[in-house]
């Protein structure tokens, strides 16, 4: 098939190597502007527009998808396909409509479940067991077109964010394969989403990483799984900011308030939360690389008593 691909982060660039080394023609590649990163404000391009200059594919990088000339530059590749995955603007319907079989997007989740921006780390954050990859039909609204393919993924217990994100594009590569192999052949069939199943993944900030030590254990391990490697949880712990990216639950001695370390030993130290506490296993604190707990308690004299948080 002719194929315009359009992704921007990681997550985009495992489908697109697929779909090349599957012997389709990738034309073209539409990726976000390159970002300025760093002191040095240098420009720093997209890792699927990095993938695609391996390849020799032409890339285009517009400021607004929708102005006419892109919509005119699409037209005149006149792909049999538009596969999108984590592209990050909205195809407007003079897109939709320019490939033979459509816009097919790879959407990390198993739709209609977490539509939306970050449906990899909000699986995690909500405690769901399974979770997965959906190839599906674009249209106008948020990710509400028909399903085409599904794959389910477990949700291991130490799976994070990143974790997650890896084991996701693997599959979403693999599925894309399979999605376009039956619209070539003609036995793709479409499923409507069931719009009362839905909900909303919205995207991350730095705050939502703010831990609420009134919640439960539970909740705030799922909150540091799911928010590593970015924005990632953090506290104060002695005044000093903290990000927290492995923690264990446990239970703690009555009488514990929320955030407060309840016990410390040569090797970790518990925090109470709103019920159970969690015992550290790795965190980063200000102005050092992440590190084991151990390494943190030679530097840093942790006691019972003492209160994390704000």
């Amino acid at each position: 098939m002719k194929v315009v691909y359009m992704g921007t982060p990681d997550f985009a660039v495992y489908a697109l190597e697929s779909i090349i080394k599957a012997g389709h023609e990738v034309q073209a590649v539409i990726t976000q502007p390159d970002k300025a990163k760093g002191r040095s404000k240098a420009l720093v391009p997209t890792p699927v527009k990095a993938k695609a200059l391996e390849y020799n594919i032409p890339v285009y990088q517009p400021e607004k998808l929708r102005d006419v000339e892109n919509v005119k530059l699409l037209s005149e590749y006149n792909p049999d396909v538009i596969v999108v995955a984590a592209y990050g603007q909205i195809l407007p319907e003079s897109i939709l409509n320019i490939p033979r079989y459509g816009c097919i997007n790879i959407h990390a989740s198993l739709l209609p479940k977490y539509r939306g921006a970050a449906p990899i780390e909000w699986s995690i954050i909500d405690g769901q067991q399974i979770t997965g990859v959906t190839t599906m039909y674009m249209e106008k609204g948020l990710d509400t077109g028909d399903m085409l393919d599904k794959v389910e993924v477990v949700i291991e217990p130490e799976d994070t964010g990143e974790s997650l994100h890896d084991k996701l594009a693997v599959e979403g590569a693999k599925l894309i394969l399979t999605t376009l192999d039956k619209l070539v052949a003609g036995t793709a069939t479409r499923t409507k989403q069931n719009d009362e199943e839905s909900c909303y993944a919205s995207m991350l900030y730095k705050d939502m990483g703010n831990i609420d030590f009134t919640k439960s254990a539970t909740e705030i391990e799922r909150l540091i799984r799911g928010l590593n490697p970015w924005p990632c949880a953090y506290t104060r712990i002695d005044g000093k900011g903290v990000k927290l990216y492995k923690a264990q639950v446990c239970q703690v001695p009555e009488g514990g308030k929320p955030g407060e370390i309840v016990e410390v030993t040569k090797k970790t130290f518990t925090i109470a939360c709103g019920k159970d506490g969690l015992i550290i296993k790795n965190l980063q604190p200000e102005g050092k690389k992440p590190m084991d707990t151990v390494s943190y308690l030679n530097g840093n004299k942790i006691t019972v008593g003492m209160i994390a948080g704000e």
